[in-house]
């Protein structure tokens, strides 16, 4: 047993699950800081083409990397890449409350033309084929 200070005693146990409680909570904060922050996720609520790819309805995550003024954007489902293309990452004067998906008819398709996403500034502008 070690004794501390004021006659509290504490086992040798319970001392090393302290120190492991001490450094998981430590690195909670790193975790969170090391999150991917060019990521979302989007409900695409129609089938839509990206960059000559159709989109199915559903649920996705929407990754991009800078690249000079324009960024790269790939589509993800069930952690799969499915679709990818370049697009303006925009910032909006006021945040959106939900999801915004913006399409335009070209011959029989729906192709993507901004994602603004909900709760964010941020939106992704797709240049139009």
């Amino acid at each position: 047993m070690l004794e501390l200070r004021g006659g509290l005693r504490l086992q040798m146990k319970n001392l090393k699950f302290l120190a492991l409680l001490s450094a998981v909570v430590l690195m909670i904060p790193l975790a969170l800081f090391a999150r991917e922050k060019n990521e979302r996720s989007v409900n695409i609520p129609n089938s839509i083409q990206v960059s000559g790819k159709t989109l199915k309805p559903g649920d996705y995550k929407v990754e991009w990397q800078p690249d000079g003024s324009q960024v790269q954007v790939k589509f993800l489902q069930y952690g799969k890449a499915v679709a990818s293309a370049r697009a303006t990452l925009k910032t909006n004067d006021s945040q959106v409350t939900q999801d915004d998906i913006q399409t335009h008819k070209a011959g029989a398709n729906w192709e993507l033309t901004e994602i603004d996403f909900g709760h964010q500034k941020e939106a992704l502008v797709f240049s139009q084929s």
